[in-house]
């Protein structure tokens, strides 16, 4: 059994805050259900994004949970199965592994299991899924899907099949009907594609509406050219997972690393005024002066300020850049 943090690109888990995650534990490919999360209510499903319909399936989990007096967990796979049916990265991750992990921490679940999608996952029948999956190896007391959930081989099992399947196992089952209001309004246009469609436009207010959270990332900040420290604006340097279709531009940005919050304006792209190079985040932080180098950082993009521009020279790209964070800290004051 492997209960080791999350790791993507370097980035652990456990390195960044989770914003009272309490004793949140993540946990691979487990031949057994971990200390602490046996018998527990299990919510399944992709949850990219972790946006406001999966709140709402993992709100329906944890009152289960509470009722039953049990641990709450999600159980979610990696890689995405549309990239391994493809044989290659399709989907552009809302929530790659360690930021789907820190935002299933704050709706206060016990922990997330990560099941290797592979061959022999993906071969199994929604019989064998249920038995050596939900029985064997997670000893679940319930299970919450939603309504369109599919699994096991070919998609052949429905909310119906496990239903009937609990029965004969020995665990509850809930199917999370289509809810179309949250307290936040109407949840028919809430999914991960409209999500991932709002940020390739660089429309970072209409994906938070969408997620109920700022979308954010996180990384490792990594040495680069130091081009912005010769400009005035020193940054922080962060490689984004390879899937990321963000709009090239500029953001108003709030970032935490060492369990403090910090506003900042963010530039992503290939930098065109100087080499059109392999895109980049570059985070300058307002106010701050230390060594960030291999801190672990989230960046959470609260709005768009102009997309990415090549400008004649130095001049007029630092004057740009006083300009833009002088709007981010406008907008992050709002």
């Amino acid at each position: 059994m492997n209960t080791h943090a999350p790791k993507h690109a370097g980035v652990d888990a456990d390195s960044f805050d989770t914003a009272s995650s309490g004793s949140f534990v993540v946990v691979h490919d487990p031949v057994r259900a971990p200390a602490g999360l046996a018998q527990a209510v299990v919510a399944i499903g992709n949850f990219d994004g972790v946006h406001r319909g999966h709140a709402a399936v993992v709100a329906r989990a944890k009152t289960l949970a509470r009722r039953l007096g049990r641990p709450c967990v999600v159980l979610t796979f990696e890689p995405h199965p549309a990239d391994f049916f493809a044989g290659r990265s399709v989907v552009f991750r809302l929530t790659p592994e360690p930021a789907k992990a820190a935002a299933l921490a704050r709706l206060g679940l016990d922990g997330m299991i990560v099941l290797r999608f592979n061959k022999a996952l993906a071969s199994l029948s929604a019989e064998e899924f249920i038995a050596d999956i939900l029985v064997e190896r997670l000893n679940a007391a319930a299970v919450v899907v939603g309504y369109d959930f599919h699994f096991g081989r070919r998609r052949q099992g429905t909310p119906a099949y496990l239903a009937d399947a609990a029965r004969r196992h020995g665990f509850a089952v809930e199917v999370v009907e289509e809810i179309k209001t949250d307290a936040a309004g109407s949840l028919e246009a809430v999914h991960s594609t409209a999500a991932r469609s709002a940020l390739e436009q660089g429309d970072v207010h209409e994906a938070a509406r969408l997620l109920g959270h700022h979308w954010f990332v996180i990384g490792v900040v990594e040495h680069g050219e130091k081009r912005g420290r010769a400009l005035g604006f020193p940054t922080a340097n962060i490689r984004l997972d390879p899937s990321c279709r963000l709009r090239h531009g500029i953001y108003a940005v709030r970032v935490r690393f060492d369990g403090g919050e910090h506003d900042g304006v963010a530039s992503f792209g290939s930098r065109p005024t100087f080499d059109e190079g392999p895109p980049l985040l570059e985070i300058f932080i307002f106010d701050f002066a230390g060594d960030l180098y291999g801190k672990t950082m989230e960046v959470g993009f609260v709005g768009w300020l102009r997309p990415e521009e090549k400008f004649d020279g130095v001049r007029p790209l630092v004057a740009q850049m006083r300009k833009d964070a002088e709007r981010a800290r406008e907008m992050l004051s709002r």
